[in-house]
């Protein structure tokens, strides 16, 4: 083989199952919630959002972000984990809507400060297979290095906000 080989540089596979993934931790009333980081369009400041009549306490208004009117909801709440209102050091988290409806492609969650960066790895992650009920919207309850999270179904939060806006209409 010649000192000008031009073989392609091999990347590290990300398929294997050790491969570990950017997550986020997001603190909230009650409750962690462990996310992929990919799911984040933004972290705010809060601000108190328009209020929607006829709509569920835990969806709190709808706020304005880049030309959209995104519904703000407490997952606290949803979930029936504690009652929670915004505040100061509160921040809202605007996350990129995963059920594919181009009218409504993102939507913000209350939190208790900033989302803290980690790495998922496959030892370090352990699920809570108990079978003990689940609260409303949440896929699962897992242990990320001695960390207990809530991981949520952000799709069913889609749904559950689209349902909620529809009805108050």
């Amino acid at each position: 083989m010649s000192k000008h080989s031009h073989a392609a540089p091999q990347a590290p596979s990300q398929a294997g199952p050790e491969a570990d993934i950017r997550g986020v931790v997001i603190q909230l009333s009650g409750a962690r919630l462990l996310l992929p980081n990919a799911t984040i369009a933004e972290v705010l400041s809060f601000a108190p959002p328009e209020p929607v009549e006829g709509t569920p306490d835990w969806l709190l208004g709808r706020m304005r972000w880049r030309g959209w009117q995104l519904p703000l909801i407490s997952f606290s709440q949803l979930a029936g984990l504690a009652d929670e209102q915004g505040g100061l050091g509160s921040k809202v988290i605007v996350f990129k809507a995963l059920g594919g409806d181009s009218k409504a492609p993102y939507f913000a969650i209350l939190t208790q400060g900033f989302p803290r960066l980690v790495t998922v790895s496959r030892p370090g992650l352990q699920v809570d297979a108990d079978g003990g009920e689940l609260p409303l919207a949440v896929q699962a309850r897992v242990t990320l290095n001695q960390d207990d999270a809530l991981v949520p179904d952000l799709v069913a939060i889609e749904t559950l906000i689209a349902e909620a806006l529809a009805q108050a209409a």
